[in-house]
């Protein structure tokens, strides 16, 4: 009970970020946070999905050369993975898409 009481005390608005100034005044509502929060972790996503991509493919080439099957397989599931995570990366934002012409409301 007393948590729930505290919780409910808290204003994140009032929260200085930005040379003292409160959450509030950069960012007015709480979907304008979220908006940038999604964008970025999107970006984020095709970073490290590119990363793997590439660290997967050196790692796959220099096993061709030392005839390692285990070290082989790794750089295989590395970038099987890599690109299953995109396509559920790609899908999310489809669906969000998809989301926004059917309802009318700007989520990215």
């Amino acid at each position: 009970m007393k948590l729930t009481r505290l919780i409910s005390q808290v204003n994140i608005g009032d929260l200085p970020i930005d040379n003292g100034k409160p959450i509030s005044n950069t960012y007015p509502d709480e979907t304008t946070l979220v908006n940038i929060i999604v964008k970025n972790s999107l970006t984020l996503a095709g970073i490290i999905f590119l990363i793997l991509i590439i660290a997967g493919g050196i790692m796959m080439i220099v096993s061709a050369g030392s005839s390692d099957q285990k070290q082989a397989a790794t750089a295989k599931s590395m970038i099987t993975n890599s690109l299953i995570g995109f396509l559920v990366i790609f899908l999310s934002y489809f669906i969000i898409q998809i989301i926004e012409v059917l309802t009318g409301l700007s989520i990215l």
